[in-house]
């Protein structure tokens, strides 16, 4: 019997280095360039197994079968955690594991959703209330993002020093956030200031700190340039500034786009050339199909096409792809992972965290003994509710009307209107306590590419008119209603903040949503969610959405009110701040303070640092976010808290995007519950000399050194 060769690429004693580059001197040119396709090919002759880079998982191993839902990106965001964000991203890791096991058992590397590079997480800023995708963010603010992308990053990636658990990949690339219908052939005009201080923030902490492993490009043009076949962006910014050692990767389509859209180039080889030679190195589209064309006609070298490969080979070597599975941490996963006990409490744990409060007149929480209860709204056991997009099937989904009437007396008596039947009950049948109305959105009505011409983005900031319809006739019969609104994206609410008893903003909640939205309805755990977006009252306060310039938008540059600042959220419980004290490092500042539970349940509060500039002569933030932290107390008890924020945080730009010196100027601290400077304890700083202030701007306490 002939036995099978040992190729030197997968001697797993070689560093990865060098294994590559015996590996390229042993491939053709028309091998190498079908290995820079998302769907590379096998190439047997040196023992390499079909390959699609294609992999979702932004919140939950997705498209694949089955797997934990857990919450939407934006869910995410509103748990201001990034500790559970790194073991829900741990927890997806180690499903994808054990789903890439199993596919590889059944030769199935060559199907899209079956491997490890998943093209998650999506940092691009929520700017805009009106944008289908800003589900899939972290929010509208840089710092934010940031924190959180980089948890996800590190969980996904996990911490082994020779192999990656998986590869998270940061998108997109840059400069983009809607209108989807425009993001083929659009050209985003970004500042120097807006991206400096905006829009590069969040992509510099992944690739710098969480030495994400993956970049994918943008659809459109930022200021002219094709975001996949820009030398500024790709080369100079991303692997030259940034020292960015990964591989980078087209959206899909989006290299076509560069011809057949931007018309930046006269034809689909030219547009192959012009990405591969300014630092793409992987097609998710046809477009490098032209590839060969281009070499033979000198347009693309042997020296390009070797650098993309080296890129993309050296991330399948750290997956452990080239290595025997029990020298690979996670390799041999068990089936057993997949939807686990274990991840069903995260997914509940970090559904409750991610639901916001946003009014209560004291209905809530309710008592399990109510009399009668009507259970009504589109979303009340609708699957699709839960999910948001890019998302996995759960094992165990539980939707809201599951969760509620398994924490119902039995003798309670329940109306369920369900919005799909002919012949419905009154919703004042048994005359009920309460409505619990469980409305909002779905994929079908925000997300990517979902609605036609607007490509998945909303014309307004209202529910649906069915929806809203619906609870005027409600409202009008002088019920309680507690409206719980599911949903990615800011809501118009102002016809509701007079007439609903309790209003909850429930982001895509995944899984376990309906076991997470009955916990906190009927009191076992208290809300703890923040905003991580602005709610505005109106798109006429919101600038137009082609619009990239940040002035009017986010909490940052709006001028107009909000219905509901970012990072509000409100508890059953109350905190107190007090005793603020601070001490200074040459790197950083230490502030220290005390926290109280002053109500009656347990609680968490999520302590928020924001920041304000004096006014000079460049664009200044209103306030920015600089530190913050989830802080658990039983109540009537105290805990003494303390942030170290290092002082490159607190940075000015010029209209030019360079780093402005603060000396000289006054910045101010507030230090509370979310970003309306309503702030119970505020800071003043000067030079470099620090003063402890009420919000009254009386002193109370010591002067340090900055």
């Amino acid at each position: 019997m002939k036995q099978k060769p040992v190729f030197p690429w997968f001697d797993a004693k070689r560093p990865f280095e060098e294994r590559v580059e015996l590996l390229l001197k042993s491939l053709t040119i028309k091998e190498k360039l079908s290995l820079l396709r998302y769907d590379a090919p096998a190439i047997p002759r040196v023992g390499i197994p079909a390959f699609n880079w294609w992999n979702e998982a932004l919140h939950g191993v997705a498209r694949a079968g089955i797997a934990t839902v857990f919450p939407q990106a934006i869910g995410l965001a509103a748990t201001f955690d990034p500790a559970c964000v790194k073991a829900v991203a741990c927890a997806i890791a180690m499903e994808g594991r054990a789903k890439n096991a199993a596919s590889r058992k059944l030769q199935n590397t060559d199907l899209k959703y079956h491997n490890l590079t998943y093209w998650s997480p999506n940092i691009n800023i929520f700017r805009d209330p009106r944008w289908g995708r800003g589900q899939e963010t972290y929010g509208e603010d840089p710092f934010l993002t940031g924190e959180i992308g980089k948890a996800f990053v590190q969980g996904l990636q996990g911490d082994h020093p020779k192999y990656l658990l998986s590869a998270a990949c940061a998108k997109h690339f840059w400069g983009h956030s809607g209108p989807e219908e425009l993001r083929h052939g659009f050209d985003a005009k970004i500042s120097p200031y807006d991206a400096a201080a905006t829009y590069l923030p969040a992509f510099e902490k992944l690739v710098c700190e969480a030495h994400v492993a993956g970049v994918m490009g943008a659809y459109n043009r930022t200021n002219g340039q094709a975001c996949c076949g820009s030398k500024d962006y790709l080369r100079d910014l991303l692997r030259k500034k940034w020292g960015f050692d990964g591989y980078t990767v087209s959206d899909c389509g989006a290299i076509s786009d560069i011809f057949q859209h931007h018309a930046l180039v006269d034809s689909m080889t030219d547009a192959a050339a012009m990405a591969l030679n300014n630092g793409c190195n992987i097609n998710c589209g046809k477009a490098f199909l032209s590839l060969f064309d281009a070499y033979r006609e000198g347009k693309i070298s042997s020296q390009e096409i070797d650098e993309a490969l080296r890129h993309a080979l050296l991330i399948q070597m750290r997956l452990g792809l080239f290595d025997p599975d029990e020298q690979v941490p996670g390799a041999q996963t068990p089936q057993s992972v997949v939807c686990c006990a274990a991840h069903r409490r995260l997914a509940r744990k970090a559904a409750a965290e991610s639901m916001v409060l946003l009014k209560n007149d004291g209905t809530l929480p309710l008592s399990r003994d109510l009399r009668a209860v009507a259970l009504a709204g589109p979303n009340v056991e609708a699957f699709n509710g839960l999910w948001g997009n890019y998302n996995g099937i759960g094992k165990q989904m539980v939707t809201p009307l599951e969760g509620i009437l398994a924490r119902l007396n039995v003798g309670t008596g329940v109306v369920y209107v369900n919005p799909n039947a002919t012949s419905r009950p009154s919703i004042t049948d048994e005359n009920p306590d309460v409505v619990i109305y469980v409305g909002g959105f779905n994929e079908s009505l925000e997300g990517e590419q979902c609605r036609g011409n607007l490509g998945g983005d909303r014309e307004n900031l209202d529910l649906p008119p069915e929806q809203r319809a619906e609870l005027n006739e409600i409202y009008l019969k002088g019920v309680k209603v507690i409206l719980v609104v599911i949903g990615g994206s800011p809501v118009d609410l102002s016809q509701d903040l007079g007439r609903a008893s309790a209003i909850l903003f429930v982001p895509y909640p995944g899984e376990q949503g309906g076991e997470a939205l009955a916990e906190i309805l009927f009191g076992k755990i208290s809300p703890s969610g923040r905003l991580p977006v602005t709610f505005p009252y109106s798109l006429k306060d919101v600038p137009p959405f082609e619009d990239y310039c940040m002035r009017g938008r986010t909490y940052r540059y709006a001028t107009a009110k909000p219905q509901f600042p970012f990072g509000f959220g409100l508890s059953y419980t109350k905190f107190a701040y007090s005793d603020l004290q601070c001490t200074s490092t040459g790197k950083s500042i230490r502030l220290a303070f005390t926290l109280k539970n002053t109500g009656t349940f347990v609680g968490d509060e999520v302590v928020q640092v924001y920041w304000r500039q004096g006014r000079g002569g460049y664009p200044v933030p209103n306030c920015e976010l600089v530190a913050f932290r989830r802080v658990s107390l039983k109540p009537g008890t105290s805990k003494h808290v303390s942030l170290t924020i290092p002082k490159e945080r607190f940075v000015a730009y010029g209209k030019n995007g360079a780093k402005k010196s603060l000396a000289g100027r006054s910045i101010e601290l507030f230090l509370g519950g979310d970003s309306s400077l309503n702030a119970p304890l505020t800071t003043t700083i000067q030079l470099y000399t620090i003063g402890f202030f009420h919000k009254t701007h009386k002193n109370i306490g010591n002067t340090c050194l900055f």
